[in-house]
């Protein structure tokens, strides 16, 4: 899409903490009553001073190192002045002319495939403002309720140049960035508000839009391809598209219109009076020495130790906890084959279900794997190993997968058993082997299917269709 510009702004939570950017009041909020996790400080009241969380702010230079950023030399916090029902103090303490990181990349795979490098603008700390439940749509509710438990919150703001090209795009960035924070290990992205998204659109020629506050990766492919229609449709009937700020209703899949676009001298930013500069360029060298490896070195890494396919690399460090289960698998089985079977059956079946690794034993996958290269199974019956294990949570955790072979009677057939199976078939099927020999390849499936059932699933299909077809010519 050459004709469209995107940018993201990225609220992340730094939720891995114990207390909240300026106050000692617990993170972990999220399964306690409305506004029982506050105090003086995070709700502004008068005569309450903050006090400047060090580890929010070391967590916050980890992911501008991450991101390729330069780390200033100081840091200053500001007042972002406005009002909103879920500020209760009228401002927020944000930064504005001297944020934490600057001027950094990452790199994802574009639309046409190549791989793109995404410059990142700057990352800056913040503190999250409340969260107001609505009792209906944002347009049309009846009334709204506000909970100030998530006040206070150590934010990370991530801001990208307009250089995404399409909703895909953003999405895979988006995915890059989950993959990195996970990796540094600062949030917990299963946690309500634990990154929000303002995507800015425009189109070539035309004013852009911000959708602010989606909350789901797949809701921001959504906003921005209906925006993306929307302001085509503009254009068509030659109406300006203005300057807005819009809400994402996930219910309808469409964004509506909250309020025209503010700038920067709306907010009135002038230094917050209550906190010093904060001089961090003495912190940086302890902090990159312990970065852990990130997604795109460790790829590289399992590309040359494992001798793996890209694909496949790519696939296994996408999330941290699959690299880790990897590297314990091929510790103990044959590498490769464990890329395979972990990188393109386990993952897919655990994605169909919705469940995460660590759903599935490392000792499992061992066993599974040793079996089939022992010859014990064949790849259907391990298949079908994996999605019995699977489909057993949560009523059995674990499981044995030889036990299960047995139950389900998966042993693989005996070569002898095969071959006499392949000879019955092909005897049967008198009219695919005419088929075959006139020039239709698809007529041996037929005889394979045969000699599988006769086999009750338990030899290898592959193997199979190499037997049958050495049979065939024999005939």
């Amino acid at each position: 899409m050459d004709d469209v510009i995107i940018g993201l702004e990225i609220h992340v939570q730094l939720n891995r903490l114990h207390s909240k950017m300026f106050c000692g009041c617990s993170t972990a909020y999220h399964d306690s009553l409305p506004n029982s996790h506050t105090c003086p400080v995070c709700l502004g009241l008068p005569g309450s001073l903050p006090v400047i969380n060090k580890k929010a702010v070391e967590y916050g230079i980890k992911v501008g190192l991450a991101l390729n950023c330069k780390i200033e030399e100081e840091t200053l916090f500001y007042r972002k002045n406005y009002y909103y029902p879920d500020l209760p103090k009228g401002f927020q303490i944000s930064q504005y002319d001297y944020p934490l990181a600057t001027k950094g990349h990452i790199m994802i795979l574009g639309d046409n495939g190549a791989e793109r490098n995404i410059r990142i603008n700057r990352a800056h700390m913040e503190e999250d403002p409340g969260r107001l439940v609505h009792a209906g749509t944002i347009d049309k509710a009846k009334y709204t309720m506000v909970d100030y438990n998530r006040c206070g919150m150590p934010l990370l703001e991530v801001v990208t140049e307009p250089d995404l090209c399409s909703p895909k795009e953003a999405r895979v960035f988006l995915d890059k960035l989950k993959s990195i924070l996970d990796y540094l290990d600062v949030f917990d992205g299963t946690q309500e508000g634990s990154m929000r998204i303002d995507a800015n659109i425009s189109l070539k020629g035309g004013d852009r839009s911000e959708v602010k506050n989606i909350t789901g990766f797949k809701g921001v492919e959504k906003a921005l391809s209906y925006e993306i229609t929307r302001q085509k449709n503009l254009q068509r009937r030659n109406i300006k598209v203005v300057q807005e700020t819009r809400h994402f209703d996930e219910l309808r899949n469409i964004t509506v219109s909250i309020r025209s676009k503010v700038g920067a001298h709306d907010y009135r930013y002038f230094p917050e009076c209550d906190l010093a500069v904060m001089r961090i360029a003495p912190w940086v060298p302890a902090i990159r020495a312990a970065l852990p490896e990130l997604p795109d070195v460790k790829r590289e890494r399992f590309v040359k130790q494992y001798s793996l396919a890209d694909d496949h690399a790519k696939s296994l460090t996408s999330e941290i906890k699959l690299a880790n289960f990897y590297e314990a698998v091929a510790a103990r089985a044959s590498p490769k084959l464990a890329a395979v079977w972990i990188a393109d059956v386990l993952k897919g079946e655990l994605n169909y279900r919705d469940l995460s690794i660590e759903s599935f034993q490392e000792e499992q996958m061992i066993e599974i794997l040793q079996m089939l290269e022992k010859g014990k199974i064949s790849e259907d019956g391990a298949v079908q190993i994996i999605r019995t294990l699977l489909d057993r949570i949560p009523i059995e955790i674990g499981g044995s997968p030889s036990k299960i072979a047995h139950e389900l009677g998966l042993g693989k057939a005996e070569d002898d058993a095969v071959q006499k199976a392949v000879r019955e078939a092909v005897a049967e099927s008198a009219a695919a082997v005419a088929d075959y020999k006139a020039g239709s390849e698809r007529a041996l499936n037929f005889v394979v299917g045969l000699v599988m059932k006769k086999t009750r699933g338990k030899a290898d299909a592959g193997e199979v269709h190499r037997l049958v077809k050495a049979e065939v010519e024999k005939a």
